[in-house]
This record gives structure tokens, sequence and C-alpha cells, in this order.
């Protein structure tokens, strides 16, 4: 069986972060392992608390893992701090990392940065860079190239942009209210649309996190970027359209729409 790592922040209501990405790698037919790099009280309707893990401690999960169970991908989601992705791009370079896919989690629905300046710095000067790809929504994109995007060749103009300085692949997520479901893949000088259907379902909560850690699967299970970003989308719209609805606010997603068999039911 192939393996994947998440590190990321822990969801307490199961629909984001370290949860998603491990209901999404198990239901995409890899063993999931973990690192959290912070504890958040959360439900559907919002954050109320944030503990996050030392460096230290952050290290030590990282070694546990590639010192035994070697991760055939990593995906990389909510990382807060500037000491945190230290960690995070030493450990990656000190144990040769493959196919690192980063969800930069620069920005909450809500529009607020979630990130400190040195962060922000930290992430594109020492993470970015090991990326083989990035997936940025929408304002995550606007903050990494420096540009408004507004329209889809805005979302070539940024994408490229964010490849070229940053050496990598870029998934440029549509949504926001510009072209619904459809992303852009930046790489190598050329982009590919990927054009999905637009699924009326409010309870989008994760999303991205799903996403990514639906690509980190595919790319673990030995396929190329083209054909696992493809397929994470198949899978996202196959979640979202199961309707699941839990939670007073923006719920999760069913993440194991698919799952069959005798201990399911």
């Amino acid at each position: 069986m192939r393996t994947a790592l998440t590190i990321a922040g822990s969801d307490s209501s199961g629909g984001a972060g370290i949860q998603a990405d491990i209901k999404t790698m198990t239901a995409n037919g890899v063993y999931a392992m973990s690192a959290v790099t912070a504890l958040t009280a959360q439900n559907t309707t919002g954050v109320t608390d944030i503990l996050e893990s030392t460096p230290k401690f952050l290290e030590e999960q990282l070694d546990a893992v590639f010192t035994d169970i070697f991760p055939d991908a990593v995906k990389i989601g909510m990382v807060s701090s500037a000491q945190l992705i230290a960690v995070i791009a030493d450990r990656l370079r000190q144990y040769g990392a493959k196919h690192v896919v980063v969800d930069p989690v620069m920005v909450a629905t809500s529009g607020a940065k979630l990130l400190r300046d040195d962060a922000v710095d930290a992430l594109t000067g020492r993470l970015l860079p090991l990326a083989e790809v990035l997936t940025p929504n929408i304002p995550e994109a606007e903050i990494l190239s420096g540009m408004k995007i507004a329209c889809p060749a805005d979302m070539e103009a940024a994408a490229k942009y964010i490849s070229e300085t940053y050496g990598c692949a870029v998934l440029c997520k549509g949504g926001h209210d510009l072209n619904d479901a459809n992303d852009l893949l930046w790489r190598s000088g050329a982009g590919k649309w990927f054009n999905g259907r637009r699924i009326d379902n409010p309870n989008t909560h994760g999303t991205g996190c799903t996403l990514s850690s639906a690509i980190a699967s595919n790319l673990a299970k030995g396929y190329d970027l083209d054909d696992s970003v493809e397929r994470a989308k198949g899978y996202i719209s196959g979640a979202l359209a199961a309707q699941l609805d839990l939670g007073a606010g923006r719920g999760p997603m069913n993440h194991m729409f698919a799952l069959k068999g005798a201990f399911f039911a």
C-alpha cells in the first residue's frame, strides 16, 4: 500500500484539516499519516481557539514518520508560524521528501489573513520552492503574485508568475465567484484548464484540504500530475454531490461517499 503524510492543523469538528486529510487519503486508497501543526477548537460556525505545536514537537513527529514509514507523498496545509515552517522545510530537505503538495492556507473564508508577515516570508522563501505543486485559491494567489484576479486571464497571469517565481506547478483554484469550479494548472510555461461542474451545496467546509490531499494521494499511487488533479476533482465533486448536511454553519462534505463494504452498513 502506498503512503501519504499530512502536515496540518487539526479540526475538532472533523470537516477540514488533519481529519479531512486522513479521510480523503483513506478514501483514495493510501495509508494516511499525520504531523499536527496545531490543535483547533472549531465547528461549522467558526474557530474559537488554537493551540500551536512547539517546533520541537513538530520536529519529533516528522522524524518519527520519516524514519519508519517513509511517505510516498506529502501534503502541507495550515502552518501558522515561521518557526514551524522552518522545521518542516528542514525536515523535507533532510529526508528528501517527494511529491510535496502545498495548500498555502493564508486567507480565511472571511478574508482575514491567517499568517503573520514573517510567516508569509518563511512560506514563500523556504517551503514553496520544495513543492511539486501549490494549490492556492483566488485570494491566496493574489497574495503570492501581488496581482488582482478578476477574470480567467488574470488567473493565468498570476499562476504563471507564481510558477516561475517558486519553480513549481501551480493549481489556481476557481470559485470565489470566478469560473465556478474551473481550475487552472500552470507548469513548465504552459497552462491547462480543468473544468468542473458547479454543485449546489452550501456545505463546503474543508474543500481546499480535501482537494490537495486527494492530489497527494494520487501522486503517491504513481499517477502523473494532470491525472492526479483530474481524479482529485472527480472525488471532490462526488463528496459534494452526496449532499451531507451536518452542523449549524457551513458543514463538511461526505468524504466516504463511495465507501462500500460489510462494515460500512
